[in-house]
């Protein structure tokens, strides 16, 4: 427990420490008019007081992934709650605030069109292609989990081609509301279930008095998988996760001044790795160790594994919550999933769809939400399969977003050129090793995935290189 405990308290200081070098360091100014005022339309761009932004934004980056993310990354043993604690502070926490902010400094532009603008447009268009697929890749398989749930627990009364309609009906609904409708009103209160559920599983550990596994950097897995890179993609939601930098841009169109941004973005996310913590530390408790959640995932999955979990703290009312949890917050992660996606189609065709407001918003609603559907009808596996690298591979390219733009403002860009790096290093390795790309052997795999940091990286310095020559040949002229 003092692990636990520990590693909470440090993402606590990150965010009262680190969050506050971040914020310094991008210089915020409350005399800038937030585009929730400058563009408001009644719609997406409406004021929002932080709490209920903070409450939406976690629930938003959240739902379930940092509970699902956090059980199976669990199998590789404590080192997990090492990669949650320094990959939130030093990685997720940051590309969070910087893709919220740079939204709210570009009128609450999507992660592409920020793409465009910092990184180029020969970049853009390949991140369009891969934001959406990314946004119908969560879209179905956050609808496809409580669908059969909800077939399972009424004893197929409600079949699963019903329960998936059902859902999608919500979300077309959802997506074309204005955002204070239904989302700024139900989701703080799904938020809360969020943060409940987390708190009383903390609860169950302590009153268990169950032995936590001993801090260690090697993997535990039962089958001996290694720690880089899977467990950074197995765990993106408590961590890093791409997936929020087409979520950010959502609350930063109703976000009321540039200060509230440290406690909406970087704290949501500081708010996710403490709820990951919790259950990657429940999962390898509550099972006797990575054998026995390696078994419990084969035969119950994720939910299955919560609900025990739950059940066995938490009795009855653990029931309820988890009930609650597999079945509404996937849900809502799929609807703002959907939501960003009409959005981001919205900006991308915007020059050539020359239709009314209501009409347009009914059509680009439409075209994601049926590959969506129809994503969500087959193997569920699969989805997972290929959700996590894409997800990564967004993560880096928001990371080096935001070093782009630290080195134009000629501010300290190491703070997020150094995770992109990293993360770049992830998705190289991952591209070459994993089943679901090109399954090369281990070796092999960390050696060609050094060629995209190798490229990156020399990209990165030659970019430093030339902001520092404009600089000298412009010097600023004062009087």
């Amino acid at each position: 427990m003092l692990t636990l405990t520990f590693s909470i308290l440090l993402l606590i200081l990150g965010y009262m420490v680190y969050g506050k070098i971040i914020e310094r360091i991008f210089v915020i100014d409350d005399s800038n008019e937030t585009p929730a005022y400058k563009s408001g339309d009644g719609v997406d761009y409406i004021p929002m007081h932080p709490i209920k932004g903070w409450l939406v934004q976690l629930l938003n980056i959240a739902g379930l992934g940092p509970v699902f993310g956090a059980v199976a990354g669990a199998l590789y043993g404590p080192v997990a709650l090492i990669w949650i604690v320094v990959g939130c502070i030093f990685a997720g926490a940051v590309h969070d605030y910087f893709s919220g902010m740079l939204s709210i400094r570009n009128n609450g532009s999507q992660f592409p069109a920020l793409v465009e603008k910092y990184l180029g447009k020969s970049v853009k268009l390949f991140i369009y292609v891969v934001s959406l697929a990314l946004m119908i890749l969560v879209t179905a398989a956050f609808t496809a989990g409580p669908a059969e749930l909800i077939s399972i627990k009424t004893g197929g009364a409600i079949p699963f081609f019903v329960a998936l309609v059902l859902i999608f009906a919500y979300f077309l609904l959802a997506a074309m509301l204005p955002i204070n409708k239904i989302i700024g009103k139900i989701y703080p209160v799904f938020g809360a279930i969020l943060i409940i559920m987390a708190l009383a599983v903390f609860g169950g550990l302590l009153l268990s008095g169950a032995q936590i596994p001993n801090l260690t950097l090697s993997t535990a897995h039962p089958e001996g998988l290694p720690v880089w890179p899977l467990l950074m993609v197995t765990i993106s939601c408590g961590a890093i996760s791409g997936f929020h930098s087409t979520q950010s841009p959502i609350i930063a169109r109703t976000v009321r001044k540039e200060s509230e941004g440290r406690k909406v973005f970087f704290g949501a996310m500081i708010a996710e790795g403490i709820i990951a913590l919790i259950w990657a530390t429940a999962g390898m408790t509550f099972f006797g160790g990575t054998n026995g959640l390696g078994a419990a995932l084969a035969n119950g999955g994720p939910a299955g594994v919560i609900d025990s979990i739950s059940i066995g703290y938490l009795g009855t009312a653990g029931a309820f919550l988890a009930f609650m949890g597999a079945i509404v917050l996937p849900i809502t992660t799929g609807d703002t999933a959907l939501r960003s996606s009409r959005m981001i189609l919205t900006e991308a065709t915007g020059k050539f769809v020359k239709v009314a407001n209501r009409p347009k918003l009914l059509i680009m609603t439409a075209c994601v939400a049926i590959p969506s559907f129809l994503l969500a009808t087959i193997d569920y596996s699969f989805l997972w399969r290929y959700l996590g690298f894409t997800n990564q591979m967004v993560s880096a390219t928001m990371l080096w977003v935001a070093a782009a733009y630290l080195i134009k403002e000629e501010k300290l860009h190491f703070i997020a050129g150094l995770p992109a790096i990293f993360m770049t290093g992830v998705v190289g390795t991952y591209f070459f090793y994993a089943p679901e790309t090109l399954n090369m052997s281990y070796e092999i795999s960390l050696v060609l995935g050094m060629i995209p940091v190798i490229a990156t990286t020399a990209l990165y310095a030659r970019a430093v290189y030339r902001q520092k020559a404009r600089s000298v040949a412009e010097p600023t002229h004062i009087g």
